[in-house]
């Protein structure tokens, strides 16, 4: 039987769960909006939902990026305010939203022709920051983050209208295959998975710790595996991913000894502004889903074409 559905991303329903077919493009307007990825990395991004970029960013900007974390991390000012998530069951850093409004160095990064320009190409227009933040993951103390596609929260939580966002991740520290990296699945963001369970106020109080709601279920979850496979994003410090905001992704805990420390742009089309939550939620706080600061950001004056990695 053929249905018909006012949101073409239904989830969190009464129902029962699906997988969708994608309906957005994952690269806009042909990637022709700006210069920045070979036409080789450009395809890659859009077969896989993800670009690996290696050792884009020098030592030297990787280590004052990272004091940078640190020092906010030890600051009373900003320990003190809901940015601030801590891990479930202690009290380590896991994680530090709106960062690119609390430092100036990492306002300058979301502008970096580096990064912006690639999520100019891919999304084909300007873009704005929908939710930046530091993650953390202390050697052995830093917990999972499940299996989850963004979309699917921003969608339900915040509004999202398209899939027009991507996330760019770049490594502060080494990401290797035992401190807990970044795991995607490649071809996922052409599966839109519909969730069960209805979404609780204020959510994210609970759910930045460990999600509960939006999380995919397990047949699903294999049958995109099965499909794709599993890809650990593992790579030196200085290195970027670009993903897609419905490539499903998730890092399990870290038991090494060795902290792990990434800092996330997340890009919005211009086009694609945030409308209410589904099913009357509240919106979530401004650190967390811009809704006031979505003004189009303005590069850095830089050359914006980036060819490392080919």
């Amino acid at each position: 039987m053929v249905t018909t559905m006012s949101d073409l991303y239904d989830s969190r329903t009464d129902r029962g769960t699906a997988i969708i077919a994608r309906q957005d493009p994952v690269v806009y307007a042909g990637g022709a909006y700006a210069q920045a990825l070979s036409a080789q990395q450009l395809a890659s991004y859009e077969s896989d939902g993800f670009l690996l970029i290696e050792d884009l960013f020098s030592a030297a900007e990787v280590q004052a990026l990272l004091d940078e974390i640190q020092r906010m991390g030890k600051d009373p000012a900003i320990l003190g305010g809901e940015e601030v998530i801590t891990e479930p069951g202690s009290d380590a850093l896991r994680s530090v939203f709106r960062v690119h409004e609390l430092s100036p160095l990492l306002n300058k990064l979301a502008r970096d022709p580096r990064l912006i320009h690639v999520a100019r190409q891919i999304l084909g227009s300007e873009v704005y920051i929908h939710q930046s933040r530091a993650n953390m993951k202390p050697g052995f103390k830093g917990k999972e983050f499940y299996w989850h596609s963004d979309f699917e929260t921003w969608h339900v939580e915040d509004g999202m209208p398209s899939m027009r966002a991507l996330s760019c991740s770049l490594l502060l520290t080494e990401n290797n295959a035992c401190n807990g990296p970044l795991m995607l699945v490649p071809g996922s963001q052409r599966h839109f998975i519909s969730c069960q369970g209805k979404t609780p106020e204020n959510n994210y109080r609970s759910s930045l710790k460990k999600q509960e709601y939006g999380v995919p279920d397990p047949v699903s979850l294999q049958l995109l595996a099965e499909q794709g496979g599993i890809r650990a994003m593992t790579g030196g410090a200085g290195s970027v991913v670009f993903f897609d905001c419905n490539t499903m992704h998730g890092s399990n805990g870290n038991i090494s000894p060795w902290p792990r420390a990434n800092v996330f742009m997340v890009y919005n089309s211009v086009e694609n502004r945030l409308s209410p939550p589904k099913y009357g939620l509240a919106p979530r706080p401004e650190h967390i889903a811009a809704r006031r600061g979505n003004a189009a950001l303005v590069p850095l004056d830089a050359p914006a074409t980036v060819h490392a990695g080919d």
